[in-house]
């Protein structure tokens, strides 16, 4: 169940090596952001900063996953398909935080990095389910594994972009993200899911310090959406092919923040008639806010709900069905508690739009 010696070697270095270089690097960056004008400027009432801000920042965490990645993780077909699509993601960011491309040209490139991986056997073509008999049994997705793999992708790299919009909120929720699928991946015996999950944690963390509230850079697209690519390729290695289809709950619960947010923005805008990619107040931070919270205790708030449904997940990992039984609704209660906290307070904007229709 546990790794040996020489894997918690690797995993602590991987994880010393992306956030040394992710920590070391942001100064840089930081100077490079500001001399390409990748700035952030708040000229809309979504933006809660008062002052440009460089982004970009995500430009130091692709450095220390990517290196950490060359010099601890075994170069296989997945680890290579991983790579490449994260560069694919890392280029279109960077050049979306310093000219601002157009939405489809962004799905485009986002579908682009995902058949990349697909190409490289990153793929939903199998999910076993440990049945409560104690045997195995597995689902066959056939014609429907690259679409839904394609899906999942899209769908995580946007939904960590969606809540890229407090101070330190992205980049913390992907940290908890990591090291939930992480822990995971270790009861399971997946090492190089799970070195590739310690250098992504370790390059998070590295950025964080200069990301946090008063943030003095953002990490951009070039970092949100890398971050929800990663995440979602690497559950894809590790969790829905090789553990119990109660445990495809797992990524879910562990990116349930971002995707939650994700989903009822899309319905959202539909319902007003809007483009999806229509950008709005209606997120839950921007929520948070319009119950009085300051932006620090929002963070908090949606750190402590990913942390706990990310314990949540780790637990569901087990072999225990009663205990899976409680998680499921443990996690359904939090999910309703937090849906009524949420929905209490519509932004003020909202409330404007509706009474002008």
């Amino acid at each position: 169940m546990f790794p040996s010696l020489d894997l918690w070697e690797r995993l602590l270095l991987a994880a010393a090596v992306a956030f040394a270089i992710a920590y070391l690097m942001t100064p840089p960056v930081k100077r490079f952001a500001e001399a390409v004008g990748a700035m952030d400027v708040p000229k809309d009432e979504r933006r809660v900063h008062d002052h440009p801000i460089p982004r970009m920042g995500g430009l130091a965490i692709f450095l220390g996953f990517v290196l950490s990645l060359l010099l601890f993780v075994d170069m296989s077909t997945q680890v290579m398909g991983l790579l490449l699509g994260t560069v694919i993601i890392a280029v279109m960011g960077a050049l979306d935080d310093i000219m601002n491309l157009n939405a489809w040209i962004k799905l485009a490139g986002q579908i682009l990095a995902a058949g990349v991986a697909i190409r490289c056997g990153i793929v939903v073509d199998a999910i076993s389910n440990f049945t409560p008999a104690g045997g195995t049994t597995f689902l066959n997705t056939y014609w429907l594994a690259i679409p839904v793999t394609v899906i999942w992708i899209v769908a995580c790299t946007n939904a960590v972009n969606l809540i890229d919009g407090l101070d330190g909120l992205a980049v913390g929720v992907s940290t908890i993200s990591s090291l939930t699928m992480l822990v995971v991946s270790l009861f399971v015996a997946e090492p190089e899911v799970s070195l590739i999950l310690a250098a992504l944690t370790g390059a998070c963390v590295g950025f964080m310090p200069y990301n946090l509230n008063p943030a003095k850079i953002f990490m951009g697209d070039v970092g949100s959406q890398m971050l929800g690519f990663v995440l979602a390729t690497v559950s894809i290695m590790g969790m829905f092919k090789f553990h119990a289809i109660i445990s495809f709950l797992v990524p879910l619960l562990a990116l349930a923040v971002p995707l939650a947010d994700t989903v009822f923005a899309f319905f959202r805008r539909i319902f007003h008639g809007q483009s999806p990619f229509h950008a709005d107040k209606g997120h839950f931070h921007h929520r948070l806010l319009a119950l009085g919270m300051s932006q620090k205790q929002a963070v908090a708030v949606l750190y402590g709900v990913s942390a706990v449904l990310g314990l949540i997940a780790v637990l569901m990992a087990g072999q225990s069905v009663a205990v899976r039984i409680v998680c499921i609704i443990a996690a359904f209660l939090i999910s309703i508690t937090v849906w009524q906290l949420v929905l209490r307070s519509v932004p003020k904007h909202a409330k404007e739009e509706n009474e002008e229709k």
